[in-house]
Formats: C-alpha cells, sequence, structure tokens
C-alpha cells in the first residue's frame, strides 16, 4: 500500500469511527461496550481499528486485546457469508458429530472458528443447538439441517456454496 493510499484508508477508518469515540470519550469502564460498538459496525474487532481508539481513548491496545479475547461474544476475523454451526452437544457427540466436524474442516480447510478463504463459511462448533431428536446436526444461517452425516454435511454445504453463487438454490 502506498502512502497516500494508507492515509486514504486511516482517514475512512477514522470518519467511520469517530463517532464511536465521541459517544465514549471521557467515560470510564467503556472497554467492552466500546468493542461491542466496533464490532457492530465493523463486523470484527479489527487491529486498526482498536490501534485508533488506544490512541484517541488512551486505552492500551493490549487491555482492548484481553478484552476482546476473553469474551466468546467478540470476533478477531470478519464472518463469512454464511455462518454453520455444529452442534457438539451430546445426542449429537454420540450420533457422530466429532467426524462430521472434522469432514467439514477438511472440505472447508477451516478451523473451528476461521472462516473459509473465500470468505463464504465461518464455522462453530457450539454446545447445544436444541434439536436432539434430529442428532447429528448443523444449521447454516438459520436453517436446520439433521440426521446429518460426514458425506451429507459437505452435500448441504455445497448446496448453500452454489445457492451463493447463482447456481441453484439450497436443498
Amino acid at each position: 500500500m502506498t502512502m497516500t493510499s494508507e492515509a486514504s484508508a486511516s482517514s475512512v477508518l477514522e470518519r467511520r469511527l469517530s463517532p464511536i469515540v465521541e459517544r465514549y470519550r471521557g467515560r470510564k469502564g467503556i472497554t467492552i461496550p466500546l468493542l461491542a460498538d466496533l464490532q457492530q459496525e465493523m463486523g470484527f474487532i479489527a487491529p486498526e481499528a482498536v490501534d485508533y481508539f488506544s490512541r484517541e481513548m488512551d486505552i492500551p491496545a493490549a487491555e482492548m486485546f484481553g478484552v476482546a479475547t476473553f469474551y466468546a461474544m467478540f470476533r478477531l476475523q470478519p464472518r463469512g457469508k454464511h455462518t454453520v454451526r455444529l452442534c457438539r452437544g451430546t445426542a449429537c457427540h454420540v450420533q457422530g458429530s466429532a467426524r462430521i466436524g472434522e469432514q467439514i474442516q477438511r472440505h472447508l480447510s477451516v478451523e473451528d472458528g476461521g472462516t473459509t478463504g473465500d470468505g463464504l463459511f465461518t464455522l462453530q462448533y457450539v454446545a447445544c443447538l436444541g434439536c436432539c431428536s434430529l442428532a447429528p446436526v448443523m444449521m447454516v444461517d438459520d436453517e436446520v439441517y439433521g440426521l446429518l452425516s460426514p458425506e451429507k454435511a459437505v452435500d448441504v454445504l455445497e448446496s448453500v456454496r452454489r445457492a451463493s453463487s447463482g447456481d441453484g438454490a439450497p436443498k
């Protein structure tokens, strides 16, 4: 990036985030709501935004990153277009969700909590989706897919991929 484009990106970031800074300037104990507003604005906790807040609010960046990494509600990476939640609850575990998770990770080349390189999927393992009678189960966005096998889970993801590229609707 050239100096001009860096300055331009910094200026865009400042314009985008300055209303948040003004909302919290001079207040104490604001790290969590500040980070929540940042995530709401950008979709995740971006390092350059933390650096900007650190300078503007006189809060050490390490403190903000400490809070952001402690609480599960904060994301340090952009979320994919589609969120895949794989249940790891007891019923799903007994029915093979670990094998399904391994297959999904191989297929998408992503770990739990990660986002695919193309930005299409974010994978999250969750404690329970409350659909035990459909075990093993996963959700893609707001759709529930149950009675899965590793192969069926991959088929669902490929169907979502095709629908996202305009080549067909999910099953």
